[in-house]
């Protein structure tokens, strides 16, 4: 099966002018769920997608999925899946999320012009609101398609305007009817631009992902006592910030200590800090801090959550602060189907193409389709790694030769 690189292109080029934004490097765009970019973004697929001859419906929450059945399917029999997203971050790039989309449409249309007979349904997917940025924390529409969330929920959520996800589908005409169930699938692959150079560090031209991530964010407060900064002896100081400054070194070194010890892919991070009352002349008062854990690795995960409560009740012995210590968010390490790294596997050998087994460190839609039936990512490579921005960029080469082994994959799924 040989990939129509051109075709693939021409739908990614089209889909980066929704959007676009002016950048003195790169391409561009902002499609935020409920705008009229992503209105655009959407009624271009729909077209593709029926221009293939598949039949698109769409679900209350506004995934869309079009399927191809072929007469060698037998339409009762549970569907192969791909597909993405084709929202995006502000200002971001072009190749997160839609080359997921359309490499999966191109999967289709190359086994369509290949004469491939498989014995399943295929379907190509956009789910929505995967990047986050206007309703829900993100990956939302995959969330209705597991049954993680109810569709009336979903519905129900507000953007920061106070526009509904109901009101905002309703504007774009894309709120269908029903639910998208993923459970129903036989099995699910996403390709996505790897947001790493360890495929260009390799020399290996696609990715098979092991394992997603685990994701934990927790909140660390900080409770010293605000004074000024200039008739405060520095004897008599309870330093909020400065005690968190300690906190932010002891969570940075933990990290490396568990990356040395027990699994090199965990990372730790604290990200964020809000100081009050924030003023260059005051001793600060109280520090909010929060901190990502991310490992495929649950052990790991959780050593570093321990080291950083550990951290806090240190403070407070040696600094006098008062702490408290938040765990709002916990996602667990997702592991990929078996069956599925297998196909893509072979599909990759069958080609001649090379693969790679990583992990990712980043979340997907695959984290939560693998709930509930046998789900695979492949990624294509990112040149320096570089993604939600502009200056991402995956060449089209590449592109294709993912969506090779996309399509195989696909087809062995299949049962062609």
């Amino acid at each position: 099966m040989n990939v129509d690189r051109d075709r693939l292109r021409e739908d990614l080029e089209a889909n980066a002018e929704f959007g676009e934004i002016e950048t003195d490097e790169g391409r561009g765009r902002t499609v935020l769920t409920g705008t009229e970019a992503n209105r655009e973004a959407r009624e271009y697929l729909v077209a593709r997608l029926e221009d293939a001859g598949l039949d698109v419906r769409i679900d209350a929450v506004g995934n869309v999925a079009g399927r191809w059945t072929p007469e060698s399917a037998d339409p009762e029999t549970a569907p192969v899946a791909a597909g993405s997203h084709l929202d995006s971050v502000p200002e971001g790039g072009i190749f997160d999320g839609p080359l997921g989309v359309y490499s999966a449409l191109e999967a289709v249309r190359t086994m369509q012009d290949a004469g491939v007979e498989p014995e399943r349904p295929v379907e190509v997917v956009s789910f929505t609101e995967e990047e986050g940025q206007r309703f829900a924390s993100g990956l939302l529409g995959s969330s209705v398609a597991v049954g993680e969330r109810s569709v009336e929920r979903a519905l129900a959520l507000e953007a920061d305007d106070g526009t509904t996800l109901e009101s905002a589908l309703d504007a774009m005409g894309f709120r269908g009817e029903g639910r998208i169930d993923a459970s129903e699938w036989d099995s699910w692959l996403e390709l996505h631009v790897e947001q790493s150079e360890r495929l260009t560090d390799a020399g290996v031209p696609v990715g098979v992902v092991t394992a997603i991530t685990g994701i934990t964010h927790c909140e660390a407060t900080v409770r010293g006592e605000a004074d000024h900064a200039g008739a405060t002896p520095m004897g008599d100081r309870t330093d909020a910030l400065a005690a968190a400054s300690e906190f932010v070194l002891d969570v940075e070194r933990a990290a490396n200590e568990v990356v040395t010890s027990a699994s090199d892919t965990a990372v730790g991070t604290v990200g964020s800090l809000d100081v009050r009352p924030n003023a260059t002349n005051v001793v600060p008062g109280e520090v909010e801090a929060g901190v990502d854990v991310r490992d495929v690795d649950r052990d790991a995960m959780e050593e570093l959550v321990r080291r950083a409560r550990r951290s806090l009740a240190r403070l407070e012995r040696e600094r006098g602060v008062e702490t408290e210590f938040r765990r709002p968010f916990d996602l667990a390490p997702t592991p990929m189907s078996d069956r599925v790294r297998a196909a893509a596997h072979d599909a990759g050998e069958a080609a001649g193409i090379e693969t790679l087994d990583l992990h990712s460190g980043a979340a997907h839609d695959t984290m939560h389709v693998a709930g509930v039936t046998d789900a695979g990512l492949l990624f294509a490579p990112s040149r320096e790694g570089i993604s939600h921005n502009p200056k991402e960029w995956t060449d089209w080469d590449d592109c294709a030769t993912a969506t090779r082994v996309l399509a195989g994959a696909l087809a062995d799924l299949a049962g062609a």
